[in-house]
């Protein structure tokens, strides 16, 4: 089930340097540009919805797309798909940039270059998390994807609390050049990587016999048929919380943009703990199950107390608190999800996770937007991250959900 073609014998390797090295710049480079693209909506168009609506727009594309992609990424070579895909989106960048500071850039621009971003990622994100477990020891596949999540918490400290103050010191056109910049470096340092081959990638090619296999495969696991279906729920409900969170700090006196970049800065910097503390402490499998679900139900009872603070340090340690457990949800998922899924169906199975998961977050954007214009955006906030916390209080009955999250590798074979 396994590709051995190359020896996996610690998990620094050059490969996985290269590919941390190459993630870390361009999601330095996205964090920034979340948050001048954000602000210079919200300046632009004075609307919490018309914000909503653009940033569901820009999604709903990789949405749409990442089944289709998991099938292409299982069937090409992931190092020439990694590296087109930084490369589109480096010009894409660029270009949206150059018209920045020039002047014509706008919001239809704005639209086509999200769709291209979008486009681009329902490829990337399958194509890098399908290579993990073929470049880092199966033994530390939860370490490695520990230290990706990291490097991605150290971009959203750096990013955040940087950009809301780069954006009125240097403007939006430069911020958004630099996440250009980034998209290109991250190209050069990919070129080096090298990267098994996929075992099915000599195989005979049907597109929609795939996509079959695919939702096959997961339909007959599950556990893991489970996890997505909690993933797909978690995710509608945060991310109504989430895009709301800038007009939230905008529209406050105490708080706006740049306190909102110190606020999301330190948040991740509680996900970076959380990171750290997986990377480097073994969880037991039989304890899966356990940490995931109260750390689930700890980040969601946390989130909804931090939003509803007057005093932006209280807010802010919440945060922090909140940014472990989430972290630890996060890595339990996803390395649960590598450990249970052969290599031939990786590509496939994440995808449809991604789109499952994410199928419906344009839709909590356009909700969130609009019920902002609508309704006190605090209490939404509250609300959605509330309905996170009652999601996990099923978990602690559901018996095949555990059993699949405590999969144990060295003593059960994939599906028993």
């Amino acid at each position: 089930m396994e590709n051995t073609s190359e020896p996996k014998k610690r998990l620094w390797s050059m490969n996985f340097f290269l590919l941390w090295q190459g993630q870390l710049v361009s999601t330095l480079g996205d964090s920034i540009y979340e948050i001048a693209l954000t602000f210079w909506i919200l300046y632009e168009t004075g609307s919490p919805g018309l914000m909503g609506a653009l940033l569901a727009t820009s999604l709903l594309p990789k949405v749409l797309i990442s089944p289709f992609a998991g099938v292409i990424v299982d069937r090409t070579d992931r190092r020439k798909m990694i590296l087109l895909m930084d490369f589109i989106r480096g010009v894409c960048i660029l270009f949206v940039g150059i018209a920045a500071i020039f002047g014509f850039l706008e919001i239809w621009m704005a639209f086509v270059a999200g769709i291209i971003l979008g486009v681009c990622a329902a490829f990337f994100n399958p194509a890098v998390t399908s290579t993990i477990p073929d470049i880092v020891p199966i033994s530390q596949l939860v370490q490695a994807s520990a230290n990706l999540s990291m490097l991605r918490a150290i971009a959203q400290i750096i990013g955040p609390s940087s950009g809301g103050v780069l954006y009125h010191l240097v403007g939006p056109p430069i911020l958004f050049l630099c996440n250009g910049i980034s998209y290109m470096i991250s190209f050069v340092l990919t070129f080096f990587m090298k990267i098994p081959k996929s075992t099915s990638q000599d195989q005979q090619y049907n597109f929609w016999q795939d996509m079959k296999d695919g939702f096959s495969y997961i339909w007959k696991m599950k556990g893991l048929r489970d996890l997505i279906v909690l993933a797909g729920f978690l995710n509608f409900f945060a991310t109504i919380s989430i895009v709301l969170l800038a007009p939230m700090f905008k529209n406050s006196e105490s708080l706006g943009e740049v306190r909102y970049g110190i606020a999301m800065a330190i948040f991740t910097l509680g996900m970076l703990a959380g990171m750290v503390f997986t990377s480097v402490i073994r969880i037991k499998p039989d304890n899966k199950s356990m940490v995931l679900t109260v750390s689930g139900l700890l980040a969601g009872i946390v989130f909804s107390t931090a939003v509803m603070m007057n005093n932006f340090v209280v807010m802010a340690i919440l945060l922090f608190i909140g940014g472990i457990f989430n972290a630890l949800v996060n890595v339990l998922i996803e390395s649960t999800v590598q450990l249970t899924v052969i290599q031939e169906m990786r590509g496939k199975v994440s995808s449809i996770k991604g789109t499952l998961t994410m199928g419906l977050a344009p839709l909590a954007m356009f909700i969130g937007g609009l019920l902002g214009e609508f309704f006190p955006i605090k209490t939404i906030v509250f609300s959605g991250f509330m309905a996170m916390t009652v999601l996990f209080i099923p978990l602690f009955f559901l018996k095949s959900f555990k059993s699949f999250i405590q999969y144990n590798p060295e003593q059960q074979k994939i599906g028993a």
